[in-house]
């Protein structure tokens, strides 16, 4: 495995932490810009959506989609 992949999902899943806890900041410095994948934006809408954040689910749906 390559470094890039396994820094994608260390960052996947630091991502999937923070959006559970309602850290918004840190969701807002791991997001960063970076476009996503359709079915990681959607995944974690519905997790940041099940912690009722709005701050949150704003900060994602703001996020572009990888093509």
């Amino acid at each position: 495995m390559t470094n890039e992949i396994k820094h994608s999902i260390a960052n996947f899943a630091a991502l999937e932490t923070s959006i559970a806890n309602g850290e918004e900041q840190s969701v807002k410095e791991l997001l960063a810009g970076q476009p996503m994948q359709e079915l990681q934006k959607s995944y974690l809408l519905d997790l940041a959506k099940l912690g009722n954040n709005h701050a949150i689910i704003k900060l994602l749906n703001d996020i572009p989609l990888k093509k």
